[in-house]
């Protein structure tokens, strides 16, 4: 169990149900490296992670690649410390890898309304890949404002916020190995 701040408290006691358990997660990762593995067939592969959330996702699934990869990272904003997007998109740390000419792989933690990813896809095309496709581990089909092409898809959710492996509510919940729901009243307190 993830142990927090003070005496006894541990984040696992914040969680309400537990949506889907490492081992889950884990087994569809390998399931989706094999299909990248097929599709790439050793061409290389830039993973672009979208921070912070993705970095979890991103590590565990390229240990599961035989397929050559490099790492680049963006961080874009459209929540701020809200439970729901704003819609409003600003990077705040863009790639350091010219992507020109490179077969280029977004690796997204979840999929919500599909505007921030949208805005995303623009930007990388603008900049003249190979290939650009997207592999999201968690989408919320209830809630997906814009059609997108994820190539590689993990899980859908419910129309539910959801914490842990790499996904947080206030930088908090990332490290559980895990995705769950928070107890309501740990974000209507907030």
């Amino acid at each position: 169990m993830v142990q927090g701040p003070g005496s006894g408290y541990r984040l696992d006691d914040d969680i309400e149900d537990v949506l889907l358990s490492s081992d889950r997660i884990q087994a569809r990762l390998v399931e989706l490296a094999g299909e990248i593995d097929r599709d790439y067939a050793a061409r290389p592969l830039l993973l672009v992670g979208v921070l912070k959330g993705a970095f979890v996702l991103m590590a565990d699934l390229a240990r599961h690649l035989s397929t050559p990869v490099e790492f680049d990272f963006m961080a874009v904003s459209s929540y701020g410390s809200a439970t729901r997007t704003s819609g409003v998109v600003r990077i705040i740390k863009d790639l350091e890898i010219d992507i020109a000419g490179r077969h280029v792989l977004v690796v997204e933690d979840i999929v919500d309304s599909g505007l921030t990813l949208n805005y995303l896809l623009r930007n990388l095309r603008a900049r003249g890949p190979a290939s650009v496709e997207v592999f999201a581990l968690l989408s919320k089909p209830d809630q997906t404002r814009v059609e997108l092409p994820i190539r590689y898809h993990g899980f859908a959710v419910p129309n539910v916020f959801v914490v842990g492996y790499g996904l947080d509510y206030a930088e908090r919940y990332r490290n559980l190995p895990y995705v769950g729901t928070l107890r309501a009243e740990v974000y209507s307190s907030g």
